[in-house]
């Protein structure tokens, strides 16, 4: 049998990244301490470096589960108004998270740069319970539609 999964181009890579850049919310796929699995949404954004991070309660059962297991997944890339869901382009990233709390170093110009693309986050970014989960991509996998799948690494992310 043929692989379905294409080599991946420079076409593959602009499309994952502009999902990336343009996503302002993502599903996020987390294990629980029961070891059931968990699917949440939660604010998405990138990093000035273009690496993906949320904004996260500690009082969230997704925000535990990071913190007892780091290795998650995530999802970018929303169906459009017309036309069949699954022929829309999304993004699967396979991640293990870090927290970047308060107190932390860069906490601050990270906030105003999340803000820029998430004002609304204005009403609870100060909150002590609140903070950043960055991602490190392990590896991505992008369905760009009907019979366009690839798989890539970080660098093809510019995350390397």
């Amino acid at each position: 049998m043929t692989s379905p999964i294409r080599p991946t181009d420079d076409q593959a890579r602009a499309l994952a990244q502009s999902l990336m850049s343009k996503a302002r919310f993502a599903a996020l796929a987390v294990v629980l301490d029961s070891g059931a699995p968990l699917v949440t949404r939660v604010g998405f954004g990138v990093d000035p470096e273009g690496r993906p991070l949320s904004l996260v309660s500690s009082l969230s059962m997704h925000s535990g589960a990071l913190q007892a297991n780091p290795l998650c997944s995530l999802l970018v890339g929303e169906p459009g108004v017309k036309g069949d869901p699954l022929t829309h382009p999304r993004l699967s990233l396979i991640c293990r998270a870090s927290f970047l709390r308060h107190a932390d170093d860069g906490y601050g110009a990270l906030a105003a740069h999340y803000l820029r693309d998430h004002p609304k986050a204005k009403l609870y970014i100060g909150f002590a319970d609140f903070a950043f989960v960055r991602f490190d991509i392990r590896e991505a996998h992008l369905n760009g539609g009907f019979g366009k799948a690839f798989h890539l690494t970080p660098q093809d992310l510019n995350q390397g």
